[in-house]
C-alpha cells in the first residue's frame, strides 16, 4: 500500500488513540501520542507518532515514533534513510528504521514488542485503568 492512499479510516484509528495512558498493574504504562500532519518525504504516511511503554517512574523503555531520523549506521556509500519512522528497543537505543506498512500493523508491533518487555521484566500485561 502506498503512503499516498492511507486509508481513512487507518488514520481514525490510530489518531482515536491520541492523549491515551493505559495505566498497568505494576504501574508501567503505555502512552500514545498522535496528530495529523501534511504528507512529506520524511512522514509520506502524513502521521506524527510516539507510542512509548515507560516504567514506573516515567522511563521510557519501548518506544515507535517518528520524531526524528534515527542515526546513520551505514558507511559513507550507503544511503542514509530519508523517512522517520523508527522504533526503540531498550531505554538506552537510539532508534532503528521501522518499516511503516500500515497502522494495524505499527500497532500489532508496539503491542507485542511491549508484551516482550514486560515479558523479560517479569511483569504481566494487565492494565487496569485508562487515563
Amino acid at each position: 500500500m502506498g503512503f499516498d492512499n492511507l486509508p481513512e479510516y487507518q488514520l481514525e484509528l490510530l489518531l482515536g488513540y491520541d492523549g491515551r495512558r493505559h495505566i498497568l498493574e505494576s504501574g508501567h504504562f503505555l502512552k500514545f501520542e498522535v496528530r495529523r500532519l501534511e504528507p512529506s518525504v520524511r512522514v509520506p504516511h502524513g502521521l506524527a507518532y510516539s507510542l512509548t511503554l515507560h516504567a514506573p517512574d516515567g522511563q521510557r523503555l519501548v518506544g515507535f515514533d517518528n520524531a526524528h531520523a534515527v542515526p546513520h549506521a551505514g558507511g559513507r556509500f550507503v544511503e542514509a534513510p530519508v523517512q522517520a519512522d523508527h522504533w526503540h528497543r531498550t531505554r538506552n537505543d537510539p532508534g532503528r528504521p521501522y518499516a511503516f506498512i500500515s497502522v494495524e500493523q505499527l500497532l500489532v508491533d508496539f503491542f507485542e514488542e511491549a508484551e516482550r518487555t514486560l515479558r523479560d521484566l517479569n511483569v504481566q500485561f494487565v492494565v487496569i485503568a485508562e487515563k
